[in-house]
């Protein structure tokens, strides 16, 4: 039995690593899936009942092992494409100690400067930065027109530019 798989291999070896070169065009690779192809071979070999039909039976596995590495190859690429990209824009690098400090402060020297505002400029610019409220919005809560919220919001910097040199 060793024999003669031996002697299938050395008739039709050539062949199916041809064909399996042809679908990977990778010699490195192509090696490899050959190696599976005769192991495959190998251990089903006791099951050919038809020997005529032998080199067309190795031709499948070889065309079935090219099948499996693309769908794996595939699973790979789709998994560092979603899965990875995924995570990694999902996971933020912790901030540092002193970040948040400095990030503190300055929000608090902001509010400041902005409480120090006349009460019509200050409550259109906490409503829009710090409570994350739209033009629209603070216009219905404050029952202005959108207009006059533009323009206290557009005054309201004006008279802050000079107050936040200081940040830049």
């Amino acid at each position: 039995m060793i024999d003669s798989f031996e002697e299938i291999v050395i008739e039709h070896g050539k062949a199916i690593f041809n064909y399996i070169f042809s679908l990977v065009r990778q010699k490195e690779l192509a090696e490899d899936l050959y190696q599976e192809v005769l192991v495959s071979a190998y251990l089903a070999f006791h099951t050919i009942n038809e020997p005529a039909r032998i080199k067309g039976w190795l031709f499948t596995i070889a065309r079935n092992k090219c099948r499996d590495y693309w769908r794996k190859e595939n699973k790979t690429k789709q998994f560092w494409k979603e899965e990875v990209y995924s995570y990694s824009s999902n996971v933020e690098a912790p901030s540092l100690p002193e970040e948040e400090v400095l990030h503190k402060y300055s929000n608090e020297k902001m509010v400041e400067s902005v409480r120090a505002l006349p009460e019509i400029y200050q409550s259109t610019l906490l409503l829009y930065y710090f409570n994350d409220l739209t033009i629209m919005e603070i216009s219905k809560r404050k029952n202005i027109p959108i207009s006059t919220v533009k323009t206290r919001m557009k005054r309201g910097k004006e008279h802050l530019k000079p107050k936040l040199q200081s940040f830049a």
